[in-house]
């Protein structure tokens, strides 16, 4: 293999830049071309593919979002565009291709990969909801955002003896809301993992009302529901002085973290290798803190699991 490309697809993450950085710098390392793919999917399709040299990841590793920039195509099922990123691959001599990103950029991995283009994924997605690796790209970064918002809006509700709900990220994973809701010694967490019982949040916020607490956090994931809505059917329920803050698009900016920097890296890298070794089709993760690599196909048909012994701790602790 002598030529390579690495694209960035789906939502941007904190710790995408370091991954280009290093699958860049290891493929040169090793003698090999790399081109990027600028605009995900949707730009290999048109071509918008330039070489990449040493200077060209320069001065990205401690900057968020991706230098690939991203974009959707939901297009790209259809095997006809498929088949017209491949030709755009082999116009520009790359023989193998670095995917980052989460569950939709890995299934365009795997249909590329069906058709015999050997693909190596990345799992580049704040929501950590990848089987296969206990940790994603972006979601240290991610979690980390959350956490300082929790701990200033609950100067807030503090100062002013108010709840406050706190909407996060995570459609169909629940990582971001329970580890922060942990972290920030949130009362009530909800999870698209896990039911939850209105009446029985109301109550245990009374106790803690008629033991003396005079504020409380609840974090809510957005695949659960709307954060505005469920601080409206608790202040119905409890009359208590209750606010909504919706974290959003924040959650995926700003500076990677030294964890979220040594991921990418490494990821990025195991990725490289694969190529090298002739090993298409894989995903890479991480494993009690060792590299991994798996069937991409197989892992698109697992689901993610999360630690429910944590959703539990957060019961405990939040009495």
């Amino acid at each position: 293999m002598k030529k390579i490309g690495v694209l960035t697809s789906g939502g941007d993450s904190p710790g995408m830049n370091p991954a280009i950085r290093a699958v860049v710098r290891k493929a040169i390392f090793h003698n090999l071309e790399v081109y990027g793919i600028y605009g995900g999917y949707a730009g290999l399709v048109s071509g918008n593919i330039k070489k990449l040299e040493l200077g060209s990841v320069g001065d990205i590793i401690h900057r968020g979002g991706t230098m690939l920039y991203s974009a959707r195509l939901p297009e790209f099922k259809n095997k006809e565009v498929q088949q017209k990123a491949i030709e755009q691959l082999k116009n520009h001599g790359i023989e193998g291709l670095v995917v980052i990103g989460g569950d939709g950029s890995y299934r365009g991995a795997k249909a590329l990969t069906e058709q015999g283009f050997p693909c190596v994924g990345v799992p580049g997605t704040i929501d950590n909801d990848i089987p296969g690796t206990e940790f994603t790209i972006g979601f240290d970064t991610a979690l980390n955002t959350v956490i300082d918002a929790i701990d200033k809006i609950r100067d807030t509700a503090t100062s002013h003896e108010r709840t406050f709900v706190i909407e996060v990220m995570g459609r169909d994973a629940g990582d971001i809301a329970l580890w922060a809701g942990l972290a920030g010694g949130a009362e009530t967490i909800l999870i698209p993992e896990e039911n939850y019982d209105m009446d029985e949040i109301a109550e245990r916020l009374k106790k803690g009302s008629e033991r003396g607490k005079k504020h409380s956090i609840i974090v809510v994931a957005e695949g659960v529901c709307s954060g505005v809505e469920f601080g409206k059917q608790l202040n119905e329920k409890t009359h208590f002085d209750t606010r909504v803050s919706v974290l959003g698009h924040i959650q995926r900016g700003g500076s990677p973290t030294a964890f979220d920097r040594v991921l990418a890296s490494r990821l990025g890298a195991r990725a490289v290798e694969l190529l090298i070794e002739g090993k298409g089709g894989r995903a890479v993760g991480i494993e009690k803190n060792h590299l991994v690599d798996y069937d991409i196909i197989e892992a698109l048909d697992k689901k993610h699991t999360l630690d429910l012994d944590l959703f539990k701790l957060s019961k405990e602790l939040s009495i």
